[in-house]
């Protein structure tokens, strides 16, 4: 462009440069953008679902809170108490490694951004750099007052005409070159805006996770000091544990023997009449059941798992195992209880230790529902997902609220974790 000034006779640049600069320049601040754009179309999705996920955790920890609250501090009830602040220490865990991940998300967001805030910078200066030659040359060249000279002062038609297209791109270059630094210091603002919003969700995560880590190290305490108490009380607690596994074997012979006749029930129909009355509609009923794995819904709206499926270690007996043939499930005072799926109901019963009983057949699959203060429905009455079947217990000396939950397919227990959603 320094050398234009020597001919002053001749265009300093022909369309073919004027179109390839405006190409580049305009690509320069295309691709800019696109680098945000392409992390906040990829990223920001993952970035999202880190945010419902914590969403999500904060609220389970802030029902686990109000459930500790409410359990009695009481010697009947520190057991209940260990089991409740054990699932709320994996979610706090849970939670700061969420944190943790946004943080990651925002530190390299807030670094690329940074990366396009200087790139973007150093294209404004270079575009005003050389939209100031332009203007000099021109201010040098006068051509702004005497583009009738230097028309008129051609050799001949196509020199005029061809000195004519030469202003008319001149001045299409020099407003789009205008053009372009509007723009591309709109675009800088936006980003150093973003820049600056990015740095304080950070801040504001930071802080989040060092609140919960200050408060799991007092429920690590806490819990440290639960387990000692615990263990120190070995021989109280082994003689709940009987109490517990008699009570549970009286509530797995009560469910047997329901499963036994029901299945009795349907050989006798086929035995008489050559066929199961209604098989069709169980057969669809059992498929429909199968096909919800891992999606049907809790049997409360609110709460936390605090016993587990299957043969494990006691969370404070070294030497003792724990057998559940379902899942408990810890919840509010007064939760009411749904029924998980579409079925009939085939028991209603009191057994001692889990208050009243509702079993209720889905085909071959059956649904157990223990624990329940108070029963809305009865024998043979037809529920759908989601419907009302009772109240849960609420104990009165240990103030836990706890619903004991199972699922059989005939004479098979299955892990109830692994039907109800996540």
């Amino acid at each position: 462009m320094t050398g234009s000034t020597e001919h002053p006779g001749k265009p300093f640049f022909r369309l073919s440069n004027i179109r390839g600069w405006v190409f580049l320049l305009v690509a320069a601040a295309w691709l800019s953008t696109e680098v945000i754009l392409i992390a906040q179309t990829s990223q920001p999705l993952t970035r999202k679902e880190l945010e419902e996920k914590r969403k999500r955790l904060q609220q389970e920890i802030k029902q686990t809170t109000a459930i500790l609250n409410q359990i009695s501090k009481n010697k009947q009830a520190t057991y209940h108490r260990y089991q409740a602040l054990q699932e709320q220490i994996a979610k706090r865990l849970e939670l700061i490694g969420i944190l943790e991940e946004e943080v990651d998300h925002l530190s390299e967001s807030i670094e690329r951004t940074s990366g396009v805030v200087e790139a973007l910078n150093e294209d404004i200066d270079r575009l005003k750099n050389e939209y100031s030659g332009m203007v000099r040359h021109a201010y040098r060249q006068r051509l702004t007052k005497s583009r009738p000279l230097f028309l008129l002062s051609a050799s001949s038609f196509n020199n005029a005409f061809q000195r004519w297209q030469y202003l008319r791109q001149y001045d299409h270059y020099r407003k789009k070159q205008a053009r372009l630094i509007v723009e591309t210091e709109k675009t800088l603002r936006s980003k150093l805006y973003m820049l600056e919003q990015r740095r304080s969700d950070k801040e504001f995560l930071l802080g989040s996770a060092r609140r919960q880590s200050e408060l799991l190290s007092l429920e690590l305490e806490e819990k440290d000091r639960m387990l000692q108490e615990l263990q120190e009380d070995e021989l109280h607690a082994k003689a709940e544990l009987r109490k517990k596994e008699r009570d549970a074997q009286k509530l797995n012979e009560a469910i047997e023997k329901i499963i036994k006749e029901e299945m009795e029930r349907s050989r006798s129909a086929v035995a008489s009449t050559g066929s199961t009355p209604n098989a069709p509609a169980a057969e669809s009923l059992s498929k429909s059941f199968a096909g919800n794995k891992g999606r049907l819904p809790w049997p409360v709206k609110k709460g936390f798992l605090t016993g587990r499926f299957g043969v494990q270690q006691h969370p404070t007996i070294k030497s003792v195992k724990i057998s559940n043939n379902g899942v408990d499930i810890s919840t509010e005072k007064g939760a009411e209880v749904y029924a998980v799926f579409d079925g009939k109901v085939v028991s209603v019963q009191y057994i001692p230790g889990f208050q009243y009983v509702v079993i209720i057949q889905h085909g071959t699959y059956y649904t157990v529902y223990a624990r329940l203060e108070e029963v809305k429905v009865k024998k043979d009455d037809t529920v759908k997902t989601r419907s009302v079947i009772g109240v849960v217990n609420t104990d009165a000396i240990a103030n836990t609220t706890e619903i004991h939950f199972e699922v059989w397919r005939d004479k098979q227990r299955l892990d109830p974790e692994t039907w109800i959603s996540k």
